[in-house]
This record gives C-alpha cells, structure tokens and sequence, in this order.
C-alpha cells in the first residue's frame, strides 16, 4: 500500500490542486490528512469537499475544530482569530457538522496512524518541542509510524538503539522501531521553503519520501486578499514563514 499523507492544507486550493496532481502521478492507493483543512485560507470550503471527494482518512486539527467552537481560539494570534472567524462564516452547515465530527486519531491497519499534534494527548494540540514530548508520542503509537503536523515544519523523529532527529527527505524505515513523522504543511509551509510539503509512504518497502511541490502562491495571495483576510497571512506564503 502506498500512502499519500497530506500536510496542513489551510484552505489552499491552488496548493492542494497542485499535490494531489503530483501524488495521482505517483499513483498513491490511499489519501492520508493530518488536519487542518481550513483556517488561514481563502477556499476553506472547496479544500474540504475536495478532502472529502478523495476518500481521505483525516483527523481533526485545532482549525478545524476552532472553526466550529469545540476549541476555545481566545490564544490563537489575532491573525488566525480573524481566519478562523471568516471560515466559520464560509462554510455550509453541512460542511461544519463534518468538520465537527472529525476524529482526534486514525489508524490505518498494521502500516500508520495518524494524529493533529501529538499522539500522547491529541486533544490538547500540544507542540512537539524537545525529544521528551517525542518519547511521550512514540510511547503512545501502536503502529511503527505516526503521522503529525501542526508545526508546519518537516522533520522526524526515529526510534532506533536511542531517538534520533531527522530532517532527511527520504527515509529508510526498515529497522527502525518506531518513527513519529511530521509531513509540514501543503497551505502554509514554515520551513523558509514555500513549496508545499506532502509525502508518499510505502507501507511494504517502509520508505518514506518528502515531496516539495511548487504552485500558483500570487493566485493564492490575490484570493486571500480579495475576500478581506489579513495581509500578513498572503505576505508569508512567499517566504514558507
């Protein structure tokens, strides 16, 4: 089974058409999320319908459960408030109570599971900061990969004599014992790279690779601005900060 897993999207059509072009050409058997579909974004509600129209496994992100008040967003900066605020006025009633309805964690099997943050305490959407919050996660895993994003930067972290910390693009997972993944974001890359970030994962061979695919950021930029987001959230998108 070869796994496409879908960092971050945040609303980012121009992004996520140009993704799942490159993982359709990569011929994927199965869509993986890791959350966060809208928030940020100028089409919130065309990126959901078209997670939907793939058959995706998703998990919930903090956006997404903002968007539709079960997270308190009175922490989230004044930008993502202002996101948030103007999703929850995009969406339909249908789109939201699917939002809503999102799982905090997926498996897949005996290959992956899949969670927003962390894997130990999905619900809190915690940051994984030091290799202390990664041992917590890896403990909790009860498949050899976990999938996260939430931080919008790739890197992983692999289980092997002791942890490691890796931001190669290409994994060899054989002989690894467990490995905590983050993918990054499709919609909002933090990585100072502004190309979207998504990955294949071979289930048989365990090989894990990191693709970074260029799209249309000005068309993106243009539409979050044409529809009153705040400026800042257009700006960074060409410097993937």
């Amino acid at each position: 089974m070869r796994y496409g897993i879908l960092g971050d999207i945040h609303g980012n059509m121009e992004a996520l058409d140009a993704v799942l072009q490159h993982l359709e050409a990569e011929k994927v058997d199965h869509y993986v999320s890791v959350g966060d579909i809208v928030g940020y974004g100028a089409d919130p509600g065309p990126c959901l319908d078209r997670i939907r129209e793939i058959g995706a496994t998703v998990v919930a992100g903090n956006h997404d459960w903002a968007v539709v008040g079960r997270l308190d967003c009175t922490f989230f900066n004044a930008y993502a408030k202002a996101a948030v605020e103007w999703t929850a006025q995009t969406l339909t009633a249908e789109q939201m109570a699917w939002l809503e309805n999102l799982p905090l964690t997926a498996r897949l099997g005996d290959d992956l599971e899949v969670a927003h943050a962390t894997r130990e305490n999905p619900e809190r959407f915690d940051y994984i900061q030091t290799y202390y919050d990664a041992a917590r996660s890896i403990n909790a895993m009860v498949t050899p990969v976990c999938f996260l994003g939430h931080s919008h930067v790739p890197l992983a972290f692999l289980m092997r004599e002791q942890m490691e910390l890796s931001v190669d693009p290409l994994l060899d997972l054989q002989g690894v014992g467990r490995a905590l993944i983050n993918v990054g974001s499709i919609g909002q890359p933090r990585d100072e790279n502004p190309k979207a970030a998504c990955a294949v994962f071979d289930a048989k061979t365990r090989r894990y690779e990191l693709r970074r695919v260029s799209y249309d950021v000005d068309r993106t930029c243009q539409k979050i601005l044409a529809v009153g987001l705040p400026q800042i959230l257009a700006d960074r998108l060409r410097f993937g900060r």
